[in-house]
């Protein structure tokens, strides 16, 4: 998955790290062709992780203030990823919203066990 990403960014030794795929890639998560079947361009967010002890620190801003400055070099105006409601996660819902990401979408998946919002950062 690493070497199929448009953008990999980590911050070492094992603190963070964040994982962009291009509305190009070929990668098949749902959640990536939900976006593809709206969007022409478009950098998805597919993961990001912060291991639990680095957590508060601000590594998740440095990933996503990287990630802005790679999509303009990349020459992309809009990121895009998902952050889940159920179940419920309210500090990503903040981190997002204080990043300048809005809803553009819902979806429920898995029988309804999981359910989540589709966001959109434009500049």
């Amino acid at each position: 998955m690493i070497g199929s990403a448009s953008v990999a960014t980590f911050i070492e030794p094992a603190k963070a790290l964040l994982l962009a795929f291009e509305q190009t890639d070929n990668y098949d998560g749902i959640h990536f062709k939900w976006f593809q079947s709206r969007y022409d361009r478009f950098l998805y967010v597919d993961r990001v992780v912060v291991s639990e002890e680095h957590r508060s620190h601000g590594y998740g801003r440095m990933l996503y203030a990287d990630l802005f400055t790679r999509a303009e070099k990349l020459g992309h105006n809009c990121i895009v990823c998902e952050v889940n409601m159920q179940p419920s996660n309210p500090g990503s819902d903040r981190f997002h919203s204080a990043q300048g990401f809005r809803e553009v979408g819902r979806a429920t998946i898995d029988s309804g066990a999981k359910a989540v919002r589709y966001l959109l950062w434009h500049r």
